[in-house]
This record gives structure tokens, C-alpha cells and sequence, in this order.
């Protein structure tokens, strides 16, 4: 992989989990074999910090512990930027025992603040914000054979992390400039109660 990618398997190295402990801000995403953390395993996890280095983690199966992942995604001092964070941290938290945290989505910031759109997802938001056009050609694609992902699996996986910071800069704009920053700030601090609601299978508890 170019562009400062990384591959690693089962774990980060200790050294590269130091650099990211060191960063402000991480750009996090996960790629599994479906939607549904109880039947579907976590495969990939991907990383981009601040300065643009990104690693991809591919997790072999039955793989319960992670401990320099842990310890980068639950550091205090390290916000962990997502977008749909709902799925990643529920996937983390199910298959490694990972309880992220402090968390950012770019899904949820998008809503909040592109109100004028109704398209979300990271093409769209990624194309509008940065100016980047990615290819989500792999994303419906077999990630269990981790050892033999393809180039076009690992370059889609790196994208996905890559420019996802000056989205969210761009978002964190917006957000401060309409007065809802501090009603995302509120939403993000929900999403660790709403992945402990999803994975006791719970649904639409707010509702009446």
C-alpha cells in the first residue's frame, strides 16, 4: 500500500500505537463479513491519525484480544472519529471487547449540519467536503480472507480513513457556524449507550 498504509495482522505494533497515542484526533473504521455483530465477524480495522498515517489491522478469525488496539481506542486523551460509529464500536466492542471512547461520527454531524442534503453516506460527504471522489466498488465484498485481500479491498479500506479528519473539519464548521455543535457533542456522548441498547437487542425504547 503507498501513502504511508501499513499492514499489520491481529494487532497494531507497539510503535505504532505509541504514534497514535500521541495524536489529538483518529480516523477509525472497521470492515466485517456483515451488518450483524452476533453472526458476523470484525476482519479489518483501519487507522489514519493527523498526519496521515494510515494502518490496516486485519484481525484473524476467533480473535478475541487486541491489547495495543485497546489501548489506543479507549485512551481518553485520543478522540476516535467514525462515520456511522454505531456499527464500528458495537463491532469492536462485541468481537475484541474494545469500549471506545471518546467518539466523533461524521454520519451523525452530517445530518445535524447538511440539512439542505439528503445524502449522508462517506461518497457523498467525502466528495462534498474535500473534493475526493472515493471508489466504493469493494465495499459489498469478501473481507474474511484477510491474508488475501486484494489491492482494491485494502486501497477502498485506507480511503475510508484517509480523508475522513477534514471532512470532519469541514463538518466541525458547520456545526459551530449553525449553533448545533454542542447538541452533535450530546448525540456523540449517546452513542455509547445506544451500541449497549443495540447489542442487548433492543429497539426504539424512546419510542411511546
Amino acid at each position: 500500500m503507498s501513502e504511508q498504509a501499513q499492514i499489520f495482522t491481529d494487532d497494531l505494533s507497539p510503535e505504532v500505537a505509541g504514534t497514535y497515542l500521541q495524536s489529538g484526533l483518529l480516523a477509525v473504521d472497521s470492515e466485517a463479513m456483515g451488518l450483524l455483530p452476533h453472526r458476523d465477524r470484525l476482519c479489518l480495522v483501519q487507522l489514519c491519525d493527523e498526519a496521515g498515517l494510515v494502518s490496516l489491522v486485519r484481525l484473524s478469525a476467533g480473535l478475541t484480544q487486541a491489547s495495543q488496539l485497546q489501548k489506543v481506542l479507549e485512551a481518553p486523551a485520543v478522540i476516535k472519529l467514525f462515520h456511522y460509529a454505531r456499527f464500528d464500536v458495537a463491532m469492536l466492542r462485541h468481537h475484541l471487547g474494545i469500549r471506545v471512547q471518546p467518539i466523533v461520527c461524521t454520519k451523525v454531524a452530517s445530518k445535524l449540519a447538511r440539512t439542505y442534503s439528503p445524502r449522508h453516506g462517506l461518497k457523498d460527504l467525502v466528495l462534498e467536503t474535500v473534493g475526493v471522489e472515493l471508489d466504493k466498488s469493494a465495499q459489498s465484498s469478501d473481507w474474511g480472507a484477510v491474508l488475501e485481500l486484494s489491492e482494491e479491498q485494502l486501497r477502498y479500506a485506507a480511503n475510508d480513513v484517509r480523508y475522513l479528519i477534514p471532512a470532519w473539519r469541514k463538518l466541525e464548521t458547520m456545526l459551530r457556524r449553525e449553533g448545533r455543535f454542542e447538541l452533535a457533542r450530546r448525540c456523540f456522548a449517546h452513542l455509547e449507550t445506544q451500541v449497549d441498547l443495540d447489542l442487548l437487542g433492543y429497539s426504539s425504547v424512546f419510542e411511546h
